[in-house]
């Protein structure tokens, strides 16, 4: 059995996006949980077995996965008929694996960090700056509508995700590639699926 640990309105509402772009929802139990939220509202749900009591966390036969950029690879990779993840061997895979990686170890600390108002030299320095990050996706979108080309990946639906939420950036490339992500099937899905199920 397989089953996501989520609680609506947060990072895990990606995974459910993902999900139905899998075709997986009914490979996949959703288990809605509660979490200790930013506004002091929610708990954590003795329910999650998650070691920090956040979501997302996918719980594949006891074995447990936590970090979207890890379950996000996990999940694309265990239904590969839908064809958003890059195999082993094909040319893309490095810069797939390479994306996946820089959400979790540049873009999400860059965010927050702009988010809490953190401005500090070595910050910059470790992760990049702001201005640096969104270079980065403008030369990346260049002349194509997805991170790797025509074909929308996994990467594409974890990278859009802060900009789904918080807001796009005002950058042309970025802007249009967002809504080339929140248009699709997945993106939907998860929106109706959250609205529905209150945190």
């Amino acid at each position: 059995m397989i089953t996501l640990f989520h609680s609506p309105r947060s990072r895990s509402t990606r995974i459910v996006a993902l999900l139905k772009e899998l075709d997986a929802l009914d490979d996949v139990r959703i288990e809605v949980v509660s979490i200790p939220r930013a506004d002091g509202s929610g708990s954590r749900d003795p329910r999650n077995p998650h070691p920090d009591g956040k979501v997302p966390l996918l719980d594949h036969d006891g074995t447990l996965a936590w970090e979207s950029s890890a379950i996000v690879q996990y999940l694309a990779e265990l239904f590969p008929k839908a064809g958003l993840a890059i195999p082993a061997g094909h040319p893309q895979r490095g810069a797939y694996l390479g994306w996946l990686a820089w959400y979790a170890g540049v873009m999400e600390p860059v965010l927050v960090s702009e988010a809490f108002g953190l401005d500090h030299p070595a910050l910059a320095r470790t992760f990049r700056t702001g201005a640096e990050l969104k270079a980065r996706l403008v030369e990346a979108l260049r002349d194509k509508p997805f991170l790797l080309g025509d074909r929308f990946t996994a990467a594409d639906l974890l990278l859009h995700s802060p900009y789904a939420w918080f807001g796009k950036p005002g950058v042309p490339e970025i802007d249009a590639w967002v809504d080339r992500c929140t248009d699709r099937p997945g993106a939907r899905f998860a929106a109706e699926f959250d609205a529905k199920h209150p945190a």
